[in-house]
């Protein structure tokens, strides 16, 4: 895996009805940032000991990093929102992993981060943004359909509508779907 070497990236334009609090800079991701953003994923998720983050492998860095965002501060990474325009759905931008250091939940960082990904999803001619979350996520879920998202699902787990073995035996999650 090739490093690239530090630089000073510009910060994003972010939607002019969104604000980011005070002290972060939103930029793309490199290279260089996935061990520190998979390393905080068991953390940031409340699920020390899991390999959730195995679902961030480094291609996202390599392969999306000009649809993707990292908020940083001083602390270091603050956030973090992953995601791609569909190659086979054209017209379609997909979200894959969101996350918000815990100290700074609450501040609506999570919906810039979201605001802007739709923002330019829709300049490049998306007209849909999908994405997925884990049935016993309920805080993301909840997240989700406040943002406008639509959910989806074949079965019901404990009075949540998901698809079954979407990722995999065992694997159901919630698919949800919201136009631009």
């Amino acid at each position: 895996m090739a490093l690239e070497p530090p630089m000073r990236q510009p910060s994003i334009p972010i939607p002019a009805d969104t604000a980011l609090p005070r002290g972060l800079v939103l930029r793309r991701p490199r290279v260089a940032d996935h061990p520190a953003v998979v390393a905080s994923i068991p953390d940031w998720w409340g699920m020390p000991g899991t390999s959730i983050h195995l679902l961030l492998p480094p291609l996202f860095f390599q392969h999306f990093s000009d649809t993707s965002f990292v908020a940083e501060d001083a602390d270091g990474i603050a956030a973090f929102l992953i995601g791609f325009h569909s190659a086979s759905q054209p017209g379609v931008a997909y979200i894959h992993f969101v996350g918000v250091r815990p100290d700074l939940r609450h501040l609506g960082l999570a919906r810039t981060l979201y605001e802007t990904f739709f923002a330019e999803a829709r300049a490049a001619g998306c007209h849909r943004v999908d994405a997925i979350t884990g049935v016993p996520n309920r805080r993301s879920q909840a997240f989700h359909v406040a943002l406008g998202f639509e959910a989806s699902g074949d079965t019901d787990f404990d009075g949540v509508r998901a698809w079954r073995d979407y990722d995999g035996l065992g694997e159901h999650r919630v698919a949800f779907s919201r136009a631009l």
